[in-house]
């Protein structure tokens, strides 16, 4: 069910939007810089790539292609992440976190004047509580930021750590969950901390390695050997993944 309410938020998003401010344009531009992640790697038999430069790849052959390395240690800050930015519709007065709090909404939220939000209904699916009030909602970057520095991003320079902080065009990489989960969750990765619902080990995991693909960021030992080990109890999961651009 998570799959499925995740697979079209992007085009739901655009079209309510679009409704509800009249906009009839999409700026989708992101800065762009050094850093930028080298080609994918040539497909293994488990693995299918199509036209489009999107992986399909079995959860624990995703978990394998990812690079094992120690975290950098150092330097972080949180403000080297600009965020939140406009989104895709620069024109429209919601930024980021106004839209995927408006793609992931079970009920939408009524838009008001400056992308003021009301009334709608959303299921953090890291706890599986349905939550009433867009205030009392966080949007969880799935590789917390400082997990991101730490895994390569420290080397990234700030426009493309801006595109990551606000990556709207993959849907796993941002989530609206409540706020107790997400504050819980921290910088940690899943050696560390898993969400507690029952049933939402799958698509965390599936998530988690989405992201870390994506953006070639690489795992340390003890976070490879956990989602090797957890993903084990996933047997059916498949993670799809485009490199970011």
């Amino acid at each position: 069910m998570l799959t499925q309410r995740r697979a079209a938020v992007l085009p739901a998003l655009t079209v309510l939007i679009l409704t509800v401010t009249g906009c009839t344009t999409i700026d989708q531009a992101i800065a762009d810089g050094d850093g930028k992640p080298p080609a994918s790697a040539a497909p293994s038999a488990g693995q299918a790539v199509t036209s489009d430069g999107m992986n399909y790849v079995p959860l624990a052959e995703a978990i394998a292609r990812l690079t094992v390395a120690p975290e950098h240690v150092g330097g972080y800050n949180r403000h080297a992440f600009k965020h939140w930015n406009a989104g895709l519709i620069p024109d429209d007065g919601c930024n980021t976190r106004a839209e995927v709090l408006i793609a992931e909404a079970v009920k939408p939220p009524t838009i008001g004047g400056g992308c003021k939000l009301t009334g709608g209904e959303w299921l953090s699916y890291y706890d599986n509580i349905t939550v009433n009030d867009p205030a009392k909602l966080d949007i969880d970057h799935m590789v917390p930021l400082e997990e991101a520095w730490s895994s390569g991003a420290y080397a990234w320079n700030p426009g493309r750590r801006e595109a990551y902080a606000n990556d709207l065009a993959e849907t796993r990489s941002l989530v609206a969950v409540t706020a107790k989960t997400n504050r819980s969750k921290g910088k940690r990765d899943p050696a560390e901390w898993l969400p507690p619902a029952f049933g939402a080990l799958c698509t965390y995991l599936e998530d988690w390695t989405t992201v870390k693909l994506r953006w070639s960021l690489t795992a340390d030992q003890a976070e490879h050997d956990t989602l090797v080990r957890r993903a084990k109890e996933c047997p059916d999961s498949t993670v799809t993944y485009e490199l970011a651009p």
